[in-house]
C-alpha cells in the first residue's frame, strides 16, 4: 500500500513538473514572438538618412521630404510630408504601388527596376517638372540610386487617380502600373510643396 501510495505521489509531481514546464515554454513562444512593426522608428531611420544625402549637397530642397513606406498596408496613411527644419510630419496620405509588386502574400510586396515589371522601386527619386498626362497634371520622376536608375525610363511619374481615396479604409486600394499614385485632394496639397519649391524635393520609397 505504501509503494503504490509513493508511486502516485511521485506520478503527480512528474506531472506537475511537466505541466509546470509547458507553461514556461508558452510564456517564452509569446516573448519571442515577432515584434509589432514600427513606422515611426522606421521613418527616424529614413529622415536621418536624408538629412546625411543632403548635407553632401545643395542641389535638392533640405526643406522638406516626400516619405513612402511601402511597409504600411495601402489602405493606411504610408506618404509623409516631412518638415526637416520643424522635425515633423506636416501631412500624410494614401499612396498606391504597383500591381507587379504584389506577391499574393498579404502585407509582403517585391520590388523592380525592371521595365514593363510592373513594380515600384525603392530608393531617392528627385521630382522634376509636371507635364499634363492621361491622369492630369503629374510630375516626372528620377531616381537616383542603383535600386530605382531606370524610373525615368520606365516613364514612373507621380500622379493623381480618381479611384484612390482621401480616408484610411480596412481594404487595400488599387494598384498603379509602378507609380507612387495618390488622391486628387492629397495630390493639391504635394502640388503645393513641389511647385512653391525653388529646388527639387526628394521622395522616398522604402520598406
Amino acid at each position: 500500500m505504501k509503494k503504490k501510495l509513493f508511486f502516485l505521489l511521485s506520478l503527480g509531481i512528474i506531472c506537475l513538473s511537466f505541466a509546470c514546464r509547458n507553461k514556461d515554454e508558452k510564456l517564452e513562444i509569446i516573448k519571442k514572438s515577432k515584434p509589432v512593426y514600427s513606422y515611426e522608428e522606421k521613418l527616424k531611420s529614413e529622415i536621418t538618412e536624408i538629412r546625411s544625402f543632403l548635407g553632401k549637397t545643395s542641389k535638392y530642397n533640405s526643406d522638406v521630404v516626400f516619405l513612402l513606406d511601402m511597409k504600411i498596408e495601402s489602405g493606411k496613411n504610408r506618404f509623409f510630408i516631412y518638415d526637416l527644419k520643424q522635425k515633423k510630419v506636416l501631412d500624410k496620405g494614401l499612396v498606391g504601388h504597383g500591381s507587379g509588386s504584389e506577391t499574393g502574400i498579404y502585407g509582403k510586396l517585391k520590388f523592380s527596376n525592371v521595365k514593363n515589371s510592373n513594380c515600384s522601386s525603392l530608393g531617392k527619386y528627385a521630382i522634376g517638372g509636371s507635364y499634363s498626362g492621361r491622369f492630369g497634371k503629374a510630375y516626372k520622376l528620377y531616381g537616383l540610386d542603383q535600386t530605382n536608375s531606370n524610373a525615368f525610363d520606365r516613364n514612373i511619374v507621380l500622379h493623381k487617380y480618381a479611384d484612390v481615396p482621401f480616408e484610411e479604409q480596412l481594404n487595400p486600394i488599387c494598384n498603379s502600373l509602378g507609380c507612387p499614385m495618390v488622391n486628387e485632394k492629397f495630390f493639391k496639397i504635394i502640388e503645393k510643396k513641389i511647385d512653391n519649391s525653388k529646388k527639387k524635393i526628394i521622395l522616398v520609397i522604402y520598406y
